[in-house]
């Protein structure tokens, strides 16, 4: 369990002071182990924190994917992934890990690669079934999914920095629904 107890320790740290202003002495001693056995489990803090930041993102995908069911119709899919994903970033912390110090200290195209394994991956399914469908206007499916995640992106940082989230919702639903076939808007 130890390699647990280290993620779960740095994760507390990375959340509450930053990757920056936190050692790995910390790490080890939140964690009730020595250095020795932090560097048997993780290469270096940039390693732990890879694994911290890809653990949140795979909880943020599983929070999507328990609320989007297959069975769901495809536009109602897309808006409860929408209120999954703002709801998942919610948790205490995650949008520091995710969207500030992950693409810091990870660089953009690591954190695009975490993504499109996680919340990435779901938005672009949920895109392609749509488009498939014909839900959705056919598009550059990738360029969408990358746009379409910065704007959840923007939300969360701004419901994180205290903006409503009521507002940041409706503007998202309105992305989607702007996307949407007519016929397809209209079903409920």
């Amino acid at each position: 369990m130890t390699r647990g107890d280290l993620i779960g320790a740095a994760r507390k740290l990375f959340t509450d002071q930053s990757y920056a202003e936190t050692s790995t002495p910390e790490i080890a001693a939140a964690a009730g182990v020595t250095r020795g056995a932090l560097y048997h489990h993780f290469e270096d803090k940039q390693a732990l924190f890879r694994a911290v930041v890809e653990q949140e993102a795979l909880a943020v995908a599983e929070e999507i994917e328990r609320a989007t069911p297959p069975a769901l119709p495809v536009r109602r899919a897309l808006l409860a992934g929408a209120d999954a994903y703002l709801a998942a970033m919610a948790l205490p912390g995650r949008t520091r890990l995710l969207l500030l110090d992950g693409p810091a200290v990870l660089g953009r195209a690591e954190m695009d690669a975490i993504d499109l394994r996680h919340a990435g991956r779901t938005l672009r399914e949920g895109l392609a079934a749509a488009m498939r469908e014909g839900t959705m206007v056919k598009g550059p499916l990738d360029a969408l999914t990358g746009l379409l995640s910065a704007a959840f992106d923007r939300a969360a940082l701004a419901i994180d920095a205290g903006a409503s989230a009521a507002d940041y919702r409706g503007a998202i639903v309105a992305l989607i629904e702007g996307l949407l076939t007519v016929k397809a808007r209209a079903r409920p």
